[in-house]
């Protein structure tokens, strides 16, 4: 399910590196983007390795992009209501959007880090948990300057 949580988030920050208002921003999204890929290459290679079922393989039983749940939207309600704003106003949905996407992400992680049966996993969670908090402060940051 991370995998897929992670494939939105890369969804969700392409959108942002194509239309946020500020640099300032498209920057956070491409730094976002950029660290989702090898994550998702790492657990589905580990996946692979112990005999497990990879996203592509599992019935999500309809959970749009790993139940992911963005103040009340799926990932499909959030990335159409992105697609239909721009500058200053797409920066603070994508932000809000990804700050709880992020946290997701953490209660995940943590889940994980405790009942997790990889130490490799259990360490790609507290990598998970340590990145995504310090991304959540430096969203709420450029929140307040919008």
């Amino acid at each position: 399910m991370m995998i897929i949580h992670h494939q939105g988030a890369i969804e969700m920050a392409d959108l942002a590196v194509d239309r946020a208002g500020s640099e300032e921003v498209r920057a956070l999204a491409e730094r976002i983007s950029a660290a989702q890929g090898p994550e998702i290459d790492e657990m589905t290679s580990w996946l692979k390795a112990w005999g497990e079922e990879g996203p592509q393989d599992a019935d999500m039983g309809g959970m749009d992009h790993g139940g992911m749940d963005m103040g009340g939207m799926d990932m499909e309600s959030a990335m159409a209501e992105l697609d239909g704003l721009s500058g200053a106003e797409f920066d603070r949905a994508f932000l809000e959007m990804m700050t709880e996407h992020h946290r997701g992400a953490i209660e995940m992680a943590e889940t994980h880090l405790a009942d997790g049966a990889y130490a490799e996993a259990r360490e790609l969670a507290r990598t998970i948990i340590d990145d995504q908090t310090r991304e959540i402060t430096e969203m709420e940051n450029v929140l307040r300057t919008l």
